[in-house]
């Protein structure tokens, strides 16, 4: 009996499914550069640096490039206060004379105004890139977008502070103590808009702090001083007749509308990503933090 002949096909073996190169289209690189884009990358210090300057800087010149307009602003300011008035709300004036009556109290305040916006906002940020780069630039972007929607209110709805107001009796402290404080008072007034009070970021950027120090410290007090901080900040900008309530609440809107965006944006809140970042080609999930 003969040797068998094996006949074999002439077609190549095929290719796994998943080694088959596809055609990317349109709609799968618009996915991928999304992907890319939302997901957390570590921070770049020169980068971020430069960022925050240049953001504050157009922010500045944005808020004080807004007219003015300041018989609307005190016609506002004069509605708001026929308001508080109206449902026994109207506390400014007694907190206002209350602390200036404290010299050291007040003289305290108009320095908390002037200096701890800034820096305990900026030492936020540095804890962020340093200890949390993962979570970094969503608590960041929560910051920018508060601050870009307050722009619009400056410009729809032109607010005068108390201490600006006709015949309204309130103190404007830093011109009475003669310190140095609010760019809105004193020497300084001309480089700032007299009549953007609506909304306050003393409070949104406070409240921001706040809530970013509660949710991602570890010791207990210091997530406390957290919270404690907006309420303090609360009190001084109406101490010092900066500010009415209702401004903070306007404060709050905008903050909001923050959380919003970057919830939308990353799919999660801020404080829920990745503590760590991962490589520019990491992959990432939100997490609980």
């Amino acid at each position: 009996m003969g040797d068998a002949t094996v006949r074999t096909s002439e077609r190549p073996p095929e290719r796994p499914e998943e080694d088959v190169p596809r055609p990317v289209g349109d709609g799968t690189r618009r996915r991928d550069l999304l992907r890319r884009l939302r997901t957390p990358h570590r921070p770049r210090l020169w980068f971020e640096v430069l960022l925050v300057a240049v953001s504050y800087w157009t922010y500045s010149q944005v808020r004080n490039a807004v007219p003015e307009q300041r018989a609307a602003a005190l016609r506002n300011a004069d509605w708001i206060w026929r308001v508080e008035h109206l449902f026994g709300l109207d506390v400014e004036d007694t907190v206002n004379h209350a602390v200036n009556s404290v010299t050291w109290l007040v003289v305290g305040m108009n320095y908390y105004y002037a200096t701890l916006h800034f820096v305990v906002t900026l030492g936020v940020l540095v804890w962020l890139f340093r200890s949390h780069p993962g979570r970094y630039a969503a608590t960041r972007l929560v910051l920018f977008a508060t601050t870009a929607v307050a722009l619009l209110g400056y410009y729809l709805y032109p607010l005068a502070p108390p201490r600006l107001m006709r015949g309204g009796g309130f103190v404007d402290t830093v011109l009475v103590h003669r310190t140095w404080g609010s760019m809105a008072s004193g020497d300084l007034k001309s480089m700032s808009n007299q009549y953007a009070a609506m909304p306050s970021m003393h409070i949104g950027w406070s409240v921001w702090c706040g809530l970013t120090i509660f949710a991602l410290a570890s010791v207990p007090w210091v997530r406390v001083l957290g919270l404690l901080y907006p309420v303090a900040t609360l009190v001084v900008i109406v101490a010092t007749a900066n500010h009415f309530w209702l401004d903070a609440v306007g404060g709050l809107l905008c903050l909001a509308f923050g959380y919003t965006v970057t919830s939308l944006w990353y799919g999660t809140l801020p404080y829920a990503l990745p503590r760590p970042a991962p490589g520019r080609r990491g992959e990432w999930l939100p997490t609980k933090a």
